[in-house]
């Protein structure tokens, strides 16, 4: 019989401080998004989920893979390819997606309209994970509200009396008229979160019909 070794059974820790702890978070995150991307691709390739849903995910996630593998990248992982090759990812639908950096339900057209539709969908996430977070002072909403009226109006598939559009309008003239110090109340803050996610799945609506 073997003679026991306690140590054999000691966990072993992938990291040495905080620093390095968070650089195996950030690549595990990466990692699950893509993983996630792959699974939505041959959900809606299988008609699982509805182009409503799918469209909306995949903008979702490829805004989210954006940020996520600025985190990781490094002379080690230079490009998506390299970091699943590194961890043997099977994913040839998730990386034809970031190669495109388009849901495959939007057409394109040379990048300005994806482009758009991109950060669109970047600035409602945001604006809305904010309130979630009960942020409600006038300065930290304001700019990303400006921003996402911008790029509304920019986007020529957007019809001028579009409902989402009215209501993103409406609340950036209401912030427009508020000092910088100022906070919505509680119930302005729930009114906004729910028109945001009521314009926010209008545009998604919207890009399906297109």
């Amino acid at each position: 019989m073997q003679e026991n070794r306690p140590e054999l059974y000691e966990e072993v820790k992938l990291y040495r401080h905080a620093r390095e702890r968070e650089k195996y978070d950030n690549m595990a995150d990466l990692f699950a998004l893509i993983s996630t991307l792959e699974n939505l691709e041959k959900a809606y390739i299988r008609d699982c989920v509805t182009p409503q849903e799918y469209t909306a995910a995949c903008s979702k996630l490829l805004v989210q893979y954006k940020v996520a593998f600025k985190l990781v990248q490094n002379d080690d992982y230079p490009t998506i390819d390299s970091f699943v090759k590194k961890f043997r990812l099977d994913c040839p639908a998730a990386l034809e997606r970031i190669k495109e950096d388009r849901p495959i339900t939007i057409r394109d057209d040379k990048g300005n309209t994806s482009k758009c539709i991109a950060d669109i969908v970047s600035l409602f996430i945001t604006l809305m994970d904010k309130l979630r977070l009960e942020i409600k002072a006038m300065d930290e909403l304001h700019p990303d509200l400006r921003d996402l009226v911008d790029t509304m109006n920019r986007l020529s598939l957007i019809p001028d009396n579009f409902e989402g559009k009215e209501k993103v309008t409406t609340w950036y003239a209401t912030l427009n008229s508020m000092q910088a110090s100022d906070e919505l109340t509680e119930s302005q803050v729930r009114q906004l979160l729910f028109d945001l996610e009521s314009a926010y799945s209008a545009f998604n609506n919207l890009l399906h019909s297109i």
